[in-house]
């Protein structure tokens, strides 16, 4: 079995869908998973394009004893159709624009964070509106860890 390639997606790429980037590295490394799965971020806006993770996202990251030094934010490309098998987003906006930009989900690769938490429909709260990190990285590492069981990796 190969490389299973995941990207996360939201609408600037400087709150939620890094800090989903690097909870599940962090996840995939503390379970020796790091040959297995490739995971990046991504927006659906050009709005943030080049920036690092909002401060507070780095703070709540730092926390938990993660570093996402270096990261900058990029938006989805048309190539990301075919470079990734997995799309998450973090909102129903994120994944309607998803599919609206890749033409459709024909391999049924886009879908959002928290369905893999068992809590289908429900989206992942902005923290640059809510101001609540604390409550994003919950949301975040529940569905990290539910994608994880989802491909039988835990």
């Amino acid at each position: 079995m190969g490389t299973i390639n995941i990207l996360f997606v939201c609408h600037g790429n400087i709150c939620r869908s890094p800090m989903a980037e690097f909870v599940m590295k962090d996840l995939v490394k503390r379970a020796g998973l790091a040959e297995r799965l490739h995971v990046e971020s991504a927006a659906t806006s050009d709005e943030e394009i080049g920036n690092p993770p909002h401060r507070g996202t780095r703070q709540r990251l730092k926390r938990a004893g993660i570093n996402c030094e270096g990261k900058r934010a990029r938006r989805i490309v048309k190539e990301d159709y075919e470079r990734f098998d997995y799309l998450v987003g973090m909102d129903r906006w994120n994944e309607q624009n998803m599919r609206r930009f890749f033409d459709g989900d024909p391999d049924g690769k886009v879908s959002r964070l928290l369905e893999f938490a068992g809590r289908p429909g429900a989206d992942v709260d902005d923290p640059w509106y809510t101001g609540d990190f604390d409550a994003t990285y919950d949301d975040v590492l529940s569905g990290c860890k539910g994608l994880l069981r989802h491909l039988g990796f835990a």
